[in-house]
Formats: structure tokens, C-alpha cells, sequence
């Protein structure tokens, strides 16, 4: 599958960003790992080269894992070496490294995500952990949550933490009242979908997304497994029967769309699932959510101490904002700038995080994107409604 790439790749690909942003440009005496690494590892900067194409990363059985390894440790000794000696550009070099810092956070969460692609496709559906999905032992509320419109800021605000530049610069936005789920939907909820045609009933469909729908054959979320005439699904610990009350993951826009058009609902918008996240204070509330605490990689049921409780830590939501430029939005410098700039079309917006995110890009302002076929990341839905 062209969106998924193996460990070795990852771990390559990271170690390339600080080789070629880093130690390229401010360590004068730095000699490269390997001239064709420039080429093999590159993502998707153009302003640097031309990049491996996508879809083969898969055919790279050289260098071995042992070889990435050492190019891993090349480049981290020489990194210490240009700190102990930055000379006038220590500010700069401190920024790319952090930056190279939080997007290695970002392939650790896809290389769950392309693992899980992996091992989802196998035949025999094997484990990656033990620690399975947990439900909880009471019935989850349908409520929602009423938030009051007006003028609010949006964007990054804390300019002593970390955030990408697209999270910038912070801007006022006129919201509408609005209501939001206290929960998100469950698989109990979408098989209910399911069950009453929502798969074949065009009218609930966008355009886009219907065409879709007959050219791939889907009808259920990515990992569901009919048999027997009962519903079952791969989860990283295993083939399980479905659990109703997990929440719903690995669904496209398009499906998640359709759902709420269903419910006679629709999605958020990117701004209001900021704003009600900033309104209720949810990442001091929230707890231990996501693999780094739990050690389940798969979205558990929440119980509910508090409204919206499930908002970081378990599925990205789809909202339907398109993703594009914040008012006075300024790229990085350089390169740098192919790092968010580039793909600020055709796609949309997610908050939220989840079960594979780090714990350290779990924020409010957090923008992540997708196309909306996508539904290989842990993606879910939270139902919206105008009040």
C-alpha cells in the first residue's frame, strides 16, 4: 500500500532529516553516511532532490537494518560533536533539531499505523502486543455538549512549546453555538449504519465518495471481517469479535460523512473541536490515554468522568474543514517550507489524537490531515449538530 512504509524506512528517513538539515548545512567538516542515501530517503523534499518514489520503499531490502542502524549512530555522534561547537548558529541549529525531534514523533506513529497495515493483511492476523481493547462496565451516554458562539482565538498560543507552523500565527474565528458528542461513536453505533443499508443507500453519500464506495467494493471500516454472518476485527493484538463499545477506528471522510448525514448530524468543524477542547480544559483532565500509558495500541472505551473525556489519546476525528493556510500563515525558510506548506490542498483536517500518537503532540491546536479515502491512521468520528 503506497501510505505505508517499512520500520527500516522510518528509521532511515529520521535519521536523513538531521543528516541533511542539520550536519549538511552547519557542520563544515561533516562527510556523509552514503551519497545514494540522499536519494533512497528522501520523502518528498523536491528543493533537496528527487525522491525514491513511494510505492517501491517496500523493495529496498538493502541496506540492511543493521547498516540503518550505524547510519543512525553516524549521524547522532556528529550531531553531539556540532553542539559541543556550534559556533553563530546555535539558535538555528537548536530549532531544526527540535523540529526534527517532533517529526520523528510523527513516524513513530506511522510505523504503528504501517505495521498494523501490515500485519492486517496477513492471513493468519498475527499480534504485535498482548495488551488488548477494554470496555467499560457501564452503558456510554449519547449526550452532548452545548458551546456558545462569538469570537474566539484559534492557533498555537503557548510560544514557549513546541508547534508546526501550520498551527500559526493564532487568529480570531466567529463560531456559531454548537453541539458536540460527549463520546465518540462506537462500533456498536456504526454497525447500527451498517445494518439499516447505510453502504448502499446513495443519497447519504457525497459524490466523491459514493464514486469511491463502487469503485473499491467497501462496506464496512478498514480491519472489519464478516464471517458467518457475525462482525470481527484485527486489532494489534489480535483477531477479535467486534466490541460495540469501542470506539470506531479506521473509517475514511467519506464514511464518516455519511454517518452523520445518517444520524441527521454532521461533522465539526476544525474550530470548534479546538475551541471545545480549550473550553473544557480537556488535556489537563484528561489522564492516561494512549499507548505510552496504557500499552493498548487500539482505542479503548472511556468511561466518562467528563464531557468529552475521549478527545485526545484514542481516535483523530474527522472534521470538515479543508486543510489550508491559517490568515498570515508563513511557511518555513528555506526547504523547511515542503514540511506543511506543500499539501495544503485536497485534503482535511483531524484533531484530536490518538491510541498511536505521542503524548507531546496531543495539544489543542494540533492540525493533522488526510485525504479523504484515507483510513489506514486510527480515525474515528465525534457527531456535531447546529443547537
Amino acid at each position: 500500500m503506497a501510505d505505508a512504509s517499512p520500520p527500516k524506512w522510518h528509521l532511515a528517513h529520521t535519521t536523513w532529516f538531521f543528516e541533511t538539515f542539520v550536519l549538511r548545512p552547519f557542520a563544515d567538516t561533516y562527510r556523509v553516511f552514503d551519497d545514494a542515501y540522499e536519494y533512497l530517503f528522501n520523502s518528498y523534499y523536491n528543493g533537496v532532490g528527487q525522491p525514491f518514489p513511494r510505492p517501491l520503499r517496500g523493495t529496498l531490502s538493502r541496506p540492511t537494518v543493521e547498516t540503518v542502524y550505524r547510519y543512525r549512530q553516524h549521524v547522532n555522534e556528529h550531531i553531539e560533536q556540532l553542539l559541543m561547537s556550534p559556533g553563530k548558529n546555535l539558535e538555528e541549529i537548536v530549532r531544526r533539531i527540535e523540529l526534527g525531534c517532533h517529526h520523528e514523533q510523527q513516524h513513530q506513529e506511522l510505523l504503528i499505523t504501517d505495521l498494523k497495515y501490515n500485519f492486517g493483511k496477513n492471513p493468519l492476523y498475527p499480534s504485535y502486543v498482548e495488551t488488548g481493547a477494554s470496555s467499560p462496565e457501564v452503558e456510554l451516554s449519547d449526550t452532548l455538549s452545548t458551546f456558545d458562539g462569538g469570537v474566539v482565538e484559534i492557533g498555537h498560543a503557548d510560544n514557549t512549546l513546541f508547534g508546526f507552523d501550520n498551527e500559526y500565527p493564532r487568529h480570531e474565528v466567529l463560531l456559531r453555538p454548537f453541539r458536540l458528542a460527549n463520546r465518540l461513536t462506537t462500533n456498536g453505533d456504526y454497525l447500527q449504519f451498517i445494518e439499516e443499508g447505510g453502504y448502499q443507500r446513495s443519497e447519504l453519500w457525497l459524490s466523491d465518495g459514493w464514486a469511491w464506495l463502487q469503485e473499491k467494493g467497501i462496506r464496512a471500516p478498514e480491519y472489519w471481517i464478516q464471517r458467518d454472518h457475525s462482525w470481527y476485527e484485527y486489532r494489534l493484538d489480535g483477531l477479535h469479535p467486534l466490541d460495540p463499545a469501542l470506539p470506531v477506528t479506521h473509517v475514511s471522510a467519506y464514511e464518516a460523512f455519511a454517518y452523520v448525514s445518517w444520524l441527521g448530524g454532521r461533522l465539526p468543524t476544525e474550530f470548534e473541536m479546538e475551541w471545545a477542547a480549550h473550553s473544557k480544559d480537556l488535556l489537563r483532565h484528561a489522564g492516561e490515554s494512549g499507548f505510552q500509558d496504557s500499552g493498548a495500541f487500539h482505542p479503548q472505551a472511556v468511561q466518562p468522568d467528563f464531557a468529552l473525556a475521549d478527545m485526545f489519546g484514542q481516535t483523530w476525528q474527522w472534521t470538515s474543514s479543508s486543510y489550508g493556510p491559517y490568515p498570515g500563515y508563513q511557511p518555513l525558510p528555506g526547504t523547511l517550507g515542503e514540511y506543511n506548506g506543500k499539501f495544503m490542498s485536497s485534503q482535511l483536517v483531524l484533531r484530536g489524537a490518538s491510541c498511536a500518537t505521542p503524548k507531546q503532540h496531543s495539544r489543542t491546536s494540533y492540525r493533522n490531515f488526510f485525504y479523504p479515502p484515507d483510513r489506514w491512521q486510527f480515525t474515528g468520528i465525534r457527531v456535531a449538530r447546529d443547537v
